[in-house]
């Protein structure tokens, strides 16, 4: 009987939000932060791991105000690290501690929890071959402060100053993979150049229209990844074929911008697909010029889901209340940002692993019930215990899977202009000179 108990206790521990942690924050990931970080110089009452898991559970937990969900981000963390000092009190005593930390220190904690989610669920990742990345970008409203106007700028008088992200999901799970942060002003499309390191091998990058960049889908293919991005009127392009738009179905194309040509880069050889839709056609380019490798209907399948980037954002914004930021410096507002960030990383990732553990199942998870459930598990260790295992309630946590007939927009936003669907790309037909050219710079290159 009391092996029955002690087998029971075992299995919850096994299964519960501090076990499910540790499959992400091993203390290999924690070993490469702190060789960031260095060692601190004096006596410091916040050491690195609990001033990032205080960091990581205010954004979890509830609260009307920062200091609020500091106390009880700051009593959890005591629970989890029974043995060690005890963090400090004060919420401003975390705000200074918080801003000595510099920003690279987060992020190579990020990096180290990606290698662990590719060494967890690395063949969960894998679709057709592929890991099917989906790029996008969003803004996030700060506090008017003068030091967040000055420093980060308004896009017209009357504005909030903002801040604006790139992420990288991956719209097979939904998981947040990697991120880019910059003023909002900032471009995309080299928030996502600088994010090609962070890609794993055999990625294809699946993004709109607005990433449309002949050097970025260069900078892609020398990097050994594959790209499936939406074509438009503002894209040029060459074929070798003079076939009618209305009876173009796929094809191989070139292209070759102004600017390439004058830095003397060679033209892009890409395969352009149009797809038909119930309204518009959709009209696809992308790396992989292989139909074996990538399908015609395997294309147009990836393209639809890369609708995931904007499930992440409404989790982010609405679910997470990160609609606007609470920091008032430009420090703590990208510190805010990096451990909100990671701590949507962190909360997907359970999520995913409980579905893949145990259903057996490449299913998106539910980001509201997966946070109840961390809120719950956290309300458990202040208080009184729960029956069910953290673990087994979070594989109850999916989405609904209804197919969608209804409109995406329910209604038209006051000030906002409609969507109108990109045109289709310009093709224009090689004359002989230019076929020359074309396979004379691809030799080359």
């Amino acid at each position: 009987m009391a092996r029955k108990r002690h087998g029971r206790r075992r299995q919850r521990d096994s299964e519960s939000l501090v076990s499910c942690l540790r499959k992400f924050l091993t203390p290999a990931v924690w070993k490469q932060a702190q060789q960031r970080a260095g060692c601190p110089k004096g006596k410091r009452r916040w050491l690195l791991q609990p001033l990032v898991l205080v960091l990581l559970t205010m954004t979890w937990v509830t609260g009307d105000s920062q200091p609020e969900r500091f106390e009880t981000a700051k009593a959890f963390c005591v629970v989890l690290l029974p043995k060690r000092r005890r963090p400090g009190r004060s919420w401003q005593g975390f705000q200074k501690a918080l801003g000595r930390v510099p920003v690279a220190v987060l992020r190579a904690l990020s990096t180290a929890v990606r290698k662990q989610l590719l060494r967890v669920l690395g063949r969960w990742l894998s679709t057709d071959g592929f890991i099917v990345l989906g790029g996008d970008g969003s803004r996030l409203r700060c506090p008017r402060t003068p030091e967040l106007e000055a420093r980060l700028g308004k896009r017209s008088a009357g504005d909030a100053p903002q801040v604006w992200i790139t992420a990288v999901v991956h719209v097979a799970t939904g998981l947040l993979w990697s991120w880019r942060i910059g003023k909002g002003d900032a471009s995309e499309r080299h928030h996502l150049q600088e994010l090609i390191p962070t890609l794993p091998k055999a990625a294809l990058i699946v993004a709109d229209a607005g990433y449309q960049s002949y050097l970025l889908t260069k900078a892609i293919v020398d990097a050994g990844l594959d790209m499936l991005v939406r074509a438009s009127s503002q894209t040029t392009l060459y074929s070798a074929e003079c076939t009618p738009l209305t009876c173009w179905r796929e094809e191989i194309v070139y292209w070759w911008t102004a600017e390439a040509k004058r830095k003397g880069l060679p033209p892009l050889k890409m395969r352009l697909l149009r797809v038909a839709g119930r309204k518009h056609d959709v009209w696809l380019l992308t790396t992989v010029f292989d139909a074996k490798r990538l399908p015609y209907e395997v294309a147009a399948r990836f393209y639809k889901l890369r609708w995931e980037n904007e499930g992440f954002f409404r989790t982010y914004k609405r679910t997470l209340g990160k609609v606007k930021l609470q920091s008032r410096t430009v420090a703590l507002v990208h510190r805010e940002v990096e451990g909100s960030l990671l701590a949507v990383q962190l909360l997907l990732a359970q999520g995913t692993y409980a579905l893949a553990v145990l259903q057996k199942a490449r299913a998106v998870c539910s980001a509201r019930q997966v946070l109840q459930e961390i809120r719950a598990e956290i309300a458990a260790h202040l208080g009184p215990r729960q029956k069910a295992t953290y673990l087994r309630r979070l594989a109850q946590a999916t989405r609904e899977r209804r197919r969608r007939i209804s409109e995406k927009v329910a209604r038209p936003w006051t000030g906002r202009n409609g969507h109108k669907p990109p045109k289709p790309p310009k093709i224009l037909k090689l004359d002989k000179a230019q076929k020359r050219s074309f396979e004379k710079q691809l030799r080359v290159a």
